[in-house]
């Protein structure tokens, strides 16, 4: 027992882990909690949750596999996801600009989920994450869960090795994306609340950061073509 909580605590570090970094989703996430609210925030993380959760199947059954297998895929999955980071970058910064008068009410209740559903969709590290780490969860063998992460993956690198193979494991794994996508809107929120022109900035800030990975997306998907 004490076995398997502790496979399922690793498994959910892990998930925090990959999912805490800043990056485009965390940037539509922040703009959706702060501008709308919590339950806007969360509906654009179950986005991006949905995603993995999908690619862990497709890539289970083979169909990752085959799309990956083909050169040109990559490069056209990057210059579609810069083009709509960079759209949802104009986005967030009209957002933002309204902002400084009130809180932005959506006509779509749906559209943080779509945001970070399409991005997670057609982002090719996404892709490259299943191929390799995510179904590795389920293969016997170890993983240097630290080592993956974003950012500062090489100096933790060595701190936290675990044996995969155990169910266990990848249940923690998306629970650790789940507590992320309930907490950090959460958090967002209680720091707007205390913090007067808070929704601005940080809806300025999270356009900046998209505005910033779609403009090296469309460089990488333009160097690929090339």
């Amino acid at each position: 027992m004490f076995e398997s909580v502790g496979t399922l605590a690793v498994g959910a570090v892990f998930g925090l882990a990959l999912a805490a970094p800043p990056g485009p989703m965390n940037a539509i996430i922040a703009e959706e909690s702060v501008l709308r609210g919590w339950y806007p925030g969360v509906k654009a993380g179950l986005g991006a949750f949905t995603a993995d959760a999908l690619f862990f199947v497709l890539t289970l059954v083979g169909v990752v596999a085959v799309i990956d297998a083909q050169p040109a895929i990559r490069p056209l999955l990057y210059l579609f996801g810069g083009v709509l980071m960079c759209y949802f970058a104009v986005d967030a910064f009209r957002s933002a600009k309204d902002a400084f008068a009130s809180r932005v009410d959506s006509d779509d209740p749906a559209a943080g989920f779509r945001k970070t559903f399409v991005l997670a969709a057609t982002n090719p590290y996404q892709i490259g994450f299943w191929l390799t780490v995510g179904v590795g969860l389920l293969e016997e063998g170890t993983l240097d869960v630290f080592s993956h992460v974003p950012y500062v993956g090489a100096d933790l690198a060595g701190s936290l090795v675990v044996e995969t193979g155990s169910p266990t494991l990848l249940l923690g794994f998306f629970a650790g994306i789940g507590l992320w996508v309930v907490t950090f809107p959460a958090t967002l929120v209680e720091a707007e609340n205390r913090v007067d022109e808070l929704a601005p900035v940080i809806a300025s800030a999270s356009g900046l950061v998209l505005a910033g990975f779609g403009v090296l997306f469309l460089t990488m998907g333009a160097t690929g073509l090339l």
